[in-house]
């Protein structure tokens, strides 16, 4: 997820244009001029200095209160606050720009006398930030454009630095996938310093010190990344859900298995669509934690039965299941032949069917045979 930017002009137009909307200015002097046609263009810019992205540049051939009022040109102004017109009749104009909400009786702008010549490009630019401009304006509406241009000046800086952060963003993930932990995690420590309200930097933050394996620092700063996240006005399920993962993989390397059930079930609930990756995820730990913590060994099996009821088609939960399982098999007295939970073969069977040829296969292949052995020794499960 990337920090959005503001937009200066939209904060500019609602603050400025209930004021700036001026009187239809007449101008009966100028005349129609020579026969041929040329062209016109020019760039609007508003009071803060800011292109306008939207609205109509209209010219009036021999003034507006001209009678010759149908040979007038209508041009659109582009996102970037440029137009532009093409077979414009030669003579003398005056040209007015009105945004997409100005009255059709009132004009942002205008410029008189503008003289359009057979075969040149005339170029005619509206610069509402220029001193003549503003001396029309009531002192109230000079303080409204004073107190907007602030407001932008503002903008602009906090938009400046979300550029920024945002390629520090792009730069710590990259750094995570290469492993490159100590570097990300500095520099993302450094963004959070900056801008403490962003959620993402104290998520990717939290990521970057659990591939340190600081589990404590890691824990802390995703669940803070978590919390404000939640508190925000469009919360990210997907981040969060990325985030609660991470959190479970963290409170399971630290040996804190209820916590972490708690947050893979949190991950599950926020990103459904995720919920298969993320039990998986949680099989996975439960099964590597299970070699010295009881509670994570009790909790496989279970943590495989969710993964396989939100996405039947992921095979490692299958594997991971049947071994946990073996784990508790016996030796029937009698036959000499092993005894599996129910269940357990089942597993093994599912898991060769869906990856016949996965890093498992060839372990399942032989659990699966020794089952139908007879057994001369005690039967041992595999390492997990």
């Amino acid at each position: 997820m990337m920090m959005q930017r503001k937009s200066v002009w939209s904060c500019f137009m609602l603050a400025v244009l209930m004021v700036l909307v001026l009187p239809l200015a007449r101008n009966a002097g100028a005349q129609s001029g020579a026969a041929g046609s040329g062209k016109v263009h020019g760039l609007i810019t508003d009071p803060s200095g800011a292109p306008a992205p939207a609205g109509t540049v209209t010219l009036y051939a021999g003034g507006l209160n001209s009678p010759n009022q149908d040979s007038q040109y209508a041009f659109p102004v582009d996102a970037n606050g440029n137009y532009k017109g093409d077979n414009v009749k030669a003579g003398s104009y005056s040209i007015i720009f009105r945004a997409p909400n100005t009255p059709k009786d009132k004009v942002l702008d205008q410029l008189d006398n503008i003289q359009v010549t057979p075969g040149q490009d005339t170029e005619a630019n509206f610069d509402m930030s220029r001193q003549a401009y503003l001396d029309k304006l009531t002192p109230e509406e000079r303080k409204a454009i004073t107190e907007t241009r602030a407001k932008n000046a503002a903008i602009l800086k906090e938009n400046s630095t979300i550029k920024n952060l945002n390629g520090d963003l792009g730069k710590a993930r990259q750094d995570d996938k290469d492993k490159n932990y100590a570097d990300a995690a500095a520099l993302m420590q450094k963004d959070a310093n900056i801008k403490p309200d962003a959620a993402v930097l104290w998520i990717e933050l939290g990521i970057a010190q659990a591939g340190l394996k600081q589990w404590p620092d890691a824990e802390t700063n995703l669940q803070k990344g978590i919390t404000m996240d939640q508190a925000a006005k469009k919360p990210d399920p997907g981040m969060e859900g990325a985030a609660q993962d991470k959190l479970g993989e963290s409170y399971a390397s630290d040996g804190k298995i209820p916590e972490a059930i708690a947050a893979y079930d949190a991950a599950a609930k926020v990103n459904p669509s995720g919920a298969g990756l993320y039990y998986e995820n949680e099989t996975i730990m439960m099964d590597r934690q299970g070699q010295t913590v009881p509670a994570a060994a009790d909790a496989i099996v279970p943590s495989a039965d969710k993964a396989i009821a939100a996405d039947p088609n992921r095979p490692i939960p299958y594997f991971l299941k049947g071994r946990a399982l073996v784990g508790k098999a016996t030796i029937d007295p009698k036959t000499q032949k092993i005894v599996a939970p129910p269940g357990c073969q089942e597993a093994y069977q599912k898991y060769l069917s869906l990856a016949p040829t996965g890093q498992f296969a060839p372990e399942a292949k032989q659990i699966l045979a020794e089952m139908e052995q007879t057994q001369s020794t005690s039967y041992k499960a595999g390492k997990h």
